[in-house]
């Protein structure tokens, strides 16, 4: 039996005792990383009174989890088998995706437990009264997919989770600022550890604000959609516009990752 268990995402109590159960009972781990798992048993052990697993640790991520799953096919058809993550809920966004694939095609018993996550952690605290919402998990780091992927999650219609490492937090709010310096979000610093702290207001004011204090830690930043109301201009809207080429690219140049000047000459040549 293949088991997935969502481990803490900061305050180790938020372990559940069926996750400590089937941790004790396992024979087989497969973790994102073995030293942050063995890590978090060991604190279950001192602090919760477990019983450390006598089981082989074996990572498994995105670059060995399909050579991982050939190594030991044999193992997860047959012995008692946990997946963990390095913190929260397994298979979201993380190499465990191959791992129930394989559990489907195969035939191979295998449950899901419920546990923390930080995508719904930070939502129910945002306050937004919508019920629906898009996780993006994190942007592509530079170029064009990152400028599409951003201008997806402002103009998609929904409130949109992304997740974003402290040292490209002030870029990413920047950005926004860029598209819609008044679009209202929710940040979370350090979810349930001790240094968690919620912020709302505008982009540009939580820029500001984000300036001004020490950022270390992981965010969960939510951009709340834009009423029904209120207009919202896509790039492809923008490109088609019948407008002088001076405005039109200050626009696209905002919608975009290319300059006002790169623009203005493209639109001045066509």
């Amino acid at each position: 039996m293949l088991t997935f268990i969502p481990t803490p995402i900061g305050n180790i109590q938020d372990i559940t005792y069926r996750a400590i159960t089937l941790f004790e009972d396992a024979e087989l781990f497969f973790c994102e990383d073995t030293r942050n798992t063995k890590h978090l048993l060991k604190l279950l052990e001192s602090r919760m009174d477990m019983r450390y697993p006598d089981a082989e640790f074996v990572s498994f991520n995105e670059h060995n989890g399909e050579e991982r799953i050939r190594q030991y096919a044999e193992d997860i058809a047959c012995k008692r088998v946990v997946y963990v993550s390095d913190a929260g809920m397994p298979v979201i966004s993380d190499p465990g995706q191959l791992l129930v694939a394989y559990c489907q095609k195969e035939g191979i018993a295998y449950d899901v437990l419920p546990g923390a996550s930080a995508v719904t952690t930070a939502y129910a605290a945002s306050g937004f009264e919508e019920g629906k919402f898009l996780f993006f998990a994190f942007l592509p780091h530079k170029g064009k997919e990152r400028t599409t992927a951003l201008n997806e999650a402002m103009t998609n219609g929904y409130n949109t989770i992304l997740y974003e490492a402290p040292h490209r937090l002030e870029k990413l709010l920047s950005e926004i600022v860029q598209i819609d310096s008044d679009r209202e979000l929710f940040l979370v610093k350090e979810i349930s550890k001790q240094y968690q702290y919620y912020y709302r207001g505008s982009a540009e004011e939580l820029l500001e604000e984000i300036c001004q204090i020490n950022i270390r830690g992981e965010w969960v930043v939510i951009i709340r959609a834009k009423k029904e109301d209120e207009a919202v201009l896509t790039f492809s809207e923008a490109l088609q516009m019948d407008m002088p080429p001076k405005i039109k690219a200050k626009i696209l140049s905002k919608l975009s990752d290319r300059s006002v000047k790169e623009w203005y000459e493209e639109l001045v040549r066509s």
